[in-house]
């Protein structure tokens, strides 16, 4: 016959174990808390690094939207002018242009110059004002990605961005973006919105005159005119001009 009744409770060593076990089980230690703290913060690293990444990568196929500089520039001035062209939809006298006049070694680095960052750094050493040594890549990871304010956070994040692109874009794909958020007058970013603008025609039938006119103006496209040139544009412009035939001549334009 089967006994029924209470079970008896436990005593001495036996209730002390299972007392200790039951609080285990309920009070997690300081190791599994550490555990999830670490957890959490490679998981938050991860998604940090993952994002940009991603970000970067789809611009790879997709055209990247209008940015920081446009929009403020569309609400000061009441809008701005721009027209994507795919690169072999432009002159071809116009990528090689836009190398020679801001980035004669764009086909041999990795988006970065140094040689050029530490002269750019040597000259501004007295006053501390970052200016020049930045790469086409470099300028496409500012005004792309970044904003354009002049500090050293955002030039330690541009250079970043700027390696990072190198890697998940091609070449011509680089100079294709940068032609087409380039600056060239005020409200007017792009060569197809620029070379309607100067010269009233399509950016596949410039001249490598115009061309090289529109490389000129790129430093200062609001100083700057590409079909009324002063004697400065024009003569940097036929500079800009022969260096373009040197870099085909040279085979260092032979990345696009």
């Amino acid at each position: 016959m089967a006994r029924t009744g209470k079970a008896k409770p436990k005593t001495g060593k036996a209730a002390a174990k299972t007392s200790k076990s039951v609080s285990k089980v309920r009070k997690p230690g300081r190791r599994t808390l550490g555990r999830k703290v670490f957890r959490a913060f490679v998981s938050g690293c991860l998604v940090l690094i993952l994002l940009p990444l991603l970000w970067i990568a789809s611009y790879r196929i997709l055209n990247p939207p209008t940015n920081y500089y446009m929009l403020s520039e569309a609400w000061r001035l009441g809008g701005i002018e721009r027209m994507w062209r795919d690169l072999d939809e432009m002159s071809p006298h116009l990528p090689v242009a836009a190398m020679a006049a801001e980035d004669a070694g764009f086909c041999a680095h990795w988006g970065l110059d140094i040689e050029a960052i530490e002269r750019a750094m040597a000259a501004n050493e007295s006053g501390k004002r970052l200016r020049g040594g930045s790469t086409i890549t470099q300028q496409v990871a500012k005004n792309v990605f970044l904003w354009p304010e002049r500090s050293w956070t955002r030039k330690g994040l541009e250079a970043g961005f700027a390696i990072t692109i190198e890697v998940m874009w091609p070449k011509d794909r680089i100079l294709e973006v940068y032609l087409n958020i380039a600056e060239f007058d005020e409200g007017i970013f792009g060569v197809q919105a620029a070379s309607q603008h100067y010269f009233g025609k399509d950016a596949t039938d410039l001249t490598r005159i115009e061309a090289a006119r529109l490389a000129a103006i790129l430093p200062d496209p609001k100083g700057r005119s590409a079909s009324r040139p002063g004697p400065w544009t024009r003569r940097r412009a036929a500079s800009i001009a022969d260096g373009a035939a040197t870099l085909r001549t040279q085979g260092r334009s032979d990345c696009i």
